[in-house]
């Protein structure tokens, strides 16, 4: 008896297994930097213009949580978006970064070739922000944004003499990896 021949093609999900090690990557290096913010300098500012120290903690403890709405839905208006919570220890934001970021790997991992392509786009009130294709998305807005909010974090580690961990390769405080 000849094989039937299959009557669905099964969706390709290349582009999440080519991210998935660089997400994965990059969540390890940010959740070493933020296992040293110390509590007493949460309110700590560079600048009157910075966050605090427990702001920006808390911003990169919560931002995979955009990878709902990326993949979730077509658009989001940032001007609806809640505000962060306002966490007080290390270990309230080390909790939300591993549940962010595990709801944010699983996105990445269950969505298909042809979603990954599907423009999304942010707005804020009427205003375009971007229109990207949702790949592009969580390259810029979840990968890109997380690594440059944790090169601010690592100034403030060190502004604070808080040593600096080794990233992509030694830092002046780890002169191993």
């Amino acid at each position: 008896m000849a094989a039937q021949p299959q009557t669905f093609q099964q969706e390709s999900r290349n582009i999440g297994q080519a991210i998935l090690p660089e997400f994965d990557q990059e969540m390890a290096n940010t959740r070493k930097s933020l296992e040293r913010v110390p509590e007493d300098k949460f309110s700590f500012k560079p600048h009157t213009k910075s966050m605090t120290m427990g702001a920006l903690a808390t911003h990169l403890a919560t931002m995979n949580h955009w990878a709902e709405a990326i993949f979730g839905q077509d658009s989001f208006d940032v001007s609806t978006a809640p505000p962060n919570p306002e966490f007080k220890t290390r270990a309230e934001v080390l909790t939300s970064f591993d549940k962010s970021t595990a709801v944010a790997r699983k996105a990445i991992a269950d969505s298909t070739d042809a979603h990954f392509m599907k423009p999304w786009m942010l707005t804020a009130g009427s205003h375009t922000v971007l229109t990207l294709p949702r790949v592009a998305v969580v390259r810029s807005f979840l990968l890109n944004h997380n690594i440059h909010h944790r090169a601010q974090l690592g100034v403030y580690l060190r502004l604070n003499d808080i040593p600096v961990p080794s990233i992509y390769g030694p830092s002046a405080d780890e002169g191993n990896m």
